[in-house]
C-alpha cells in the first residue's frame, strides 16, 4: 500500500457479523481478508485497503462508511481542514501504528486523517 499525502487511504465499514461480511465480499468481489483479533478484519484486493469493524462505537447505517485519508503531517492537515471550514468531530488520538483525528465536511459527512508513528 502506498501512502500519498491527502489521497484516499483506507475505507472502514461497520459490521455486525464479521464472518458474514467476509463471506459476502469474498464471494461477490473476490476480496481477501486478514483477521486482527475478534473485532477487526482487514480487506485486501479492493483497490483501496480497508477493514470491517465490529466495534460497538460505529454501527452500520445509511450514513455511510468512514473514509480515512493519509497525511505526512497531521497537524498541518488539521489546520487545513479547519481553515477550509471543516469541524473537528474527534480530536487527535493515538491508536496502534499512528494517530488520527475525525472531521465533518460542510455536508456533515465524517472522515478521518491519520499519520503513522507511535500509537
Amino acid at each position: 500500500m502506498t501512502n500519498v499525502h491527502h489521497h484516499f487511504n483506507y475505507i472502514e465499514l461497520p459490521a455486525t457479523d464479521l464472518s458474514a461480511m467476509k463471506a459476502f465480499y469474498g464471494a461477490a468481489f473476490g476480496w481477501t481478508f486478514m483477521d486482527w483479533g475478534d473485532t477487526y478484519v482487514s480487506i485486501h484486493g479492493s483497490g483501496v485497503e480497508g477493514g470491517f469493524d465490529l466495534s460497538k462505537e460505529r454501527q452500520p447505517s445509511a450514513d455511510g462508511a468512514l473514509v480515512i485519508l493519509y497525511s505526512d503531517n497531521l497537524e498541518d492537515s488539521q489546520a487545513a481542514v479547519e481553515d477550509a471550514g471543516g469541524l473537528i468531530s474527534i480530536p487527535t488520538f493515538p491508536f496502534p501504528g499512528g494517530r488520527r483525528f475525525h472531521f465533518r465536511d460542510p455536508s456533515g459527512n465524517e472522515l478521518a486523517i491519520w499519520t503513522p508513528g507511535e500509537g
